[in-house]
């Protein structure tokens, strides 16, 4: 019976359309999924077509894209409302490899008849090996995604920080934008990738702008303008509009007869998709001999999909009250990757724009993305055709409105600077590296930013003495807060990091500077150079000074009142054993009595408890450690103690 559960757990943790798909609620749920479906579907088909363009593989395969990945989400997904398919980021990112590895240099053939004739790029067989790369390339990813989920790596994303993630892909709103220029204005240049890439692309598309096609950027424009409005609208009457105005299909299919009709490809040289063959293809097996160059790369996009993916994903389900599963969640990606590139697709993960039209028209489930799937499906099979006269700076003008939203981020910029210096810095290193090296690079680059900032923080901690504030358990900075007032006697020292290798020597120091010397024993007439010696190595931190006891007690005398020292350790999420020295180091030849967060046989497995330092002193609060200094101090006066703020044990040393 024990097994038959785990295996049914297991089955449900795998296939999560087990746990919702038997208790559907059909005449509840069913009719706003497909309204859901359609509308999302008809966004999905032209930016299946524009997609295909960022990732430099004929249209029809981002079709397939937006067809059997969908399908295969449904089965093991644990989202509601996110909409799988092709996104402008990770196109792009596959678009920059596929540019790599298969060139326009590389297809070159020169005339056969031995003329003068410039060479020509042989467009069939440069697109045949650019969809074996972005294949192949999609197999990696959802191998790499599968491994992950199964080794429970889901918390990867949390390297990802929000600044980062939006810096990141505002700069890849940046390429994308760049990119599309060349479609807009009708130029023919040729694609960079890598670092510098937007500004050999600008530079390219200005140095040919007197080439322009004139039609080609009216169209463009038109259509630009009228998707903005719509956008617009959309966003402005969203709560009137039963559900948005679906500008995207409005601008293909009357863009399409329009081009069809004035035959612009051939009395205006207006490029227009092309040849969009009918019905779906045969599994193939990728070209795996394409696998070496393509690891690092595979890695980039496996991570970012995912990121993308699950961070939409958690803002839906916070909303509607449910659960997603980051680790099943990435099993899911992989399996919609890697099955579905053997039917000739590129990688994918979640739209924000098609999520948001799924869920504001009123999507409930995943049989949404099953209707958006058949209406997908209908027009590869049926009707496909009919958008091959469809100009591609329409499809360049429907991708550049929707970067916008992306664009709108960097209103993060001044919100950023008001509240966290270190994030605006990681979006600005996001943002800069990866416009001006490369997404790969960049992301590699803004991802150890963002650890170094980690770092930064703990190895330059901030410490406060704190003060009580009175009627209340509080016990807070003494320099930032006016009620605060430190109890006579006493200083409680906190900090708020943990005490490492990399910030223990601050952390002494910071002690030293606050605390201890402020507690310095003064010289008596007699022994007046021996007292001297003793202070000099008490603020060195040095404890070899030969003084014994008695000598101490002969020679030196308190010189304030203080009589006992807290180090509030609550923050300590950890110590290393050479904070623990360091600490040892100062607090050995001097009253002793310290506070952490570290249980006491963490603390012991240092060896922290030796000599002097006991584990005899363990208070749950502050409070219970100022208690107990002043309950001392009428028995030894000179005493240093330590507790913690938190409802966790904590350990407290004392010696005289």
């Amino acid at each position: 019976f024990s097994v038959f559960k785990k295996a049914k757990a297991a089955a449900l943790n795998f296939l999560p359309i087990l746990t919702w798909l038997p208790s559907y609620p059909v005449k509840k749920y069913l009719f706003s999924d497909v309204v859901s479906g359609v509308s999302t579907g008809v966004v999905q088909l032209p930016q299946g077509l524009a997609y295909a363009m960022l990732a430099a593989v004929p249209p029809v395969y981002g079709l397939y894209s937006s067809f059997y990945p969908l399908l295969i989400y449904i089965f093991f997904g644990t989202s509601r409302h996110v909409s799988i398919g092709t996104f402008a980021v990770i196109s792009l990112m596959i678009g920059g490899v596929v540019v790599r590895e298969a060139p326009d240099s590389m297809f070159y053939i020169q005339p056969t008849n031995g003329t003068n004739a410039t060479a020509f790029v042989d467009e069939e067989a440069r697109d045949a090996r650019r969809v074996s790369v972005a294949v192949m390339l999609t197999t990696l990813v959802g191998i790499i995604q599968i491994v992950l989920g199964l080794l429970r790596f889901g918390f990867v994303a949390i390297y990802l920080t929000e600044p980062l993630v939006r810096g990141f892909t505002t700069a890849a709103s940046m390429h994308v934008f760049v990119s599309q220029l060349k479609y807009l204005l009708g130029v023919k240049t040729q694609r960079f990738s890598g670092p510098l890439s937007v500004i050999y692309s600008v530079k390219a598309v200005f140095s040919d702008i007197t080439s322009t096609n004139i039609t080609s950027l009216i169209v463009g424009l038109v259509c630009l303008i009228f998707l903005y409005v719509v956008k617009d609208i959309n966003e402005r009457f969203k709560k009137k509009l039963p559900i948005p105005i679906p500008g995207e299909i409005i601008v293909v299919i009357v863009s399409t007869g329009i081009s069809y009709g004035m035959s612009l490809s051939t009395d205006y040289k207006v490029d227009v998709v092309g040849k969009i063959p009918t019905g779906l293809l045969p599994p193939a097996v990728p070209e795996f001999s394409l696998l070496p160059s393509l690891v690092t790369d595979s890695f980039a996009v496996a991570v970012v999909g995912f990121s993308i993916d699950i961070s939409l994903a958690k803002i839906f389900a916070l909303k509607y009250g449910y659960s997603v599963d980051g680790n099943q969640e990435l099993i899911a990606l992989g399996l919609c990757n890697f099955i579905s590139s053997f039917f000739r697709t590129f990688a994918i993960t979640c739209s924000m724009s098609r999520s948001l039209v799924q869920e504001s028209t009123g999507g409930k489930t995943q049989i949404a993305g099953l209707v958006v799937s058949l209406v997908v499906l209908v027009v590869v099979v049926a009707i496909g055709f009919v958008f091959q006269p469809l100009p591609q700076t329409v499809l360049a003008a429907i991708i550049m409105v929707n970067l916008v939203g992306m664009f709108k981020q960097f209103r993060d910029i001044p919100t950023l600077w008001r509240t966290s210096k270190i994030e605006l810095a990681i979006w600005l290193v996001a943002f800069v590296a990866s416009v001006l090296l490369g997404l790969e690079y960049g992301l590699l680059v803004a991802v150890t930013f963002a650890i170094l900032t980690v770092i930064y923080r703990t190895q330059s901690p901030k410490t406060a003495v704190l003060g009580h504030v009175s009627d209340t358990g509080l016990y807070c900075d003494v320099d930032e807060y006016e009620e605060a007032a430190e109890y006579e006697g006493i200083k409680i020292f906190c900090s708020n990091s943990s005490i490492y290798f990399a910030n223990s020597d601050l952390y002494v120091n910071t002690l030293k500077e606050k605390v201890i010397q402020s507690a310095v024993p003064k010289k008596t007439e007699g022994g007046k150079q021996q007292a001297q010696l003793y202070s000099e190595d008490l603020c060195k931190g040095e404890s070899s000074f030969p003084l014994s006891p008695c000598e101490t007690d002969i020679f030196i005398e308190p010189l304030s009142t203080v009589h006992s020292i807290i180090l509030d350790w609550t923050s300590a999420n950890f110590i290393d054993s050479v904070g623990a020295k360091a600490i040892k180091q100062v607090l050995s030849f001097q009253w002793n009595q310290i506070q952490s967060k570290q249980s006491v046989v963490q603390l012991d497995t240092l060896q922290f408890f030796t000599g002097i330092i006991t584990t005899d002193m363990v208070f749950p609060t502050v409070h219970d450690a100022v208690l107990h200094c002043q309950h001392r101090n009428s028995h030894q006066p000179n005493n240093l103690t330590g507790a913690n703020t938190g409802n966790q044990e904590e350990v407290v040393e004392a010696t005289c």
